[in-house]
């Protein structure tokens, strides 16, 4: 596991939530479904950034949505250069983040566990 830097964790930080209000108030493309940065990893030379993002909806829409994202980057990057005050603006990486997923498959999981559970001390 690559060692966290203060300063590329803040700056992952600020890159969130900018690309979080790009894309809720720039990015008009209907395809776009119900999305969310849900976070950034900055590489320590500050030259690539991977973007988590969450989208609401079936594969399909959490498809099309990271497509657009992905044909947005450029554009991103540039409005990204003229909010932020950084040398370098990472080139970004959208990634579809599962844990929200996983989380809820988890949550699903012990739920079942526990009534399972309680049905067997019932009887």
């Amino acid at each position: 596991m690559p060692k966290d830097y203060p300063r590329t964790r803040r700056v992952g930080e600020q890159i969130q939530r900018e690309l979080a209000m790009l894309v809720r108030e720039e990015i008009k493309d209907p395809r776009l479904g119900m999305t969310t940065v849900s976070a950034v990893h900055v590489s320590r030379d500050f030259s690539h950034a991977k973007v988590y993002v969450t989208v609401l909806g079936d594969a399909g829409v959490q498809h099309q949505s990271l497509e657009v994202l992905r044909r947005a980057a450029g554009f991103l990057r540039r409005e990204l250069g003229r909010r932020m005050l950084i040398r370098t603006v990472p080139e970004l990486h959208f990634v579809y983040d599962e844990s929200i997923e996983r989380g809820s498959r988890l949550d699903a999981l012990i739920e079942q566990a526990v009534t399972e559970d309680k049905a067997r001390h019932r009887d």
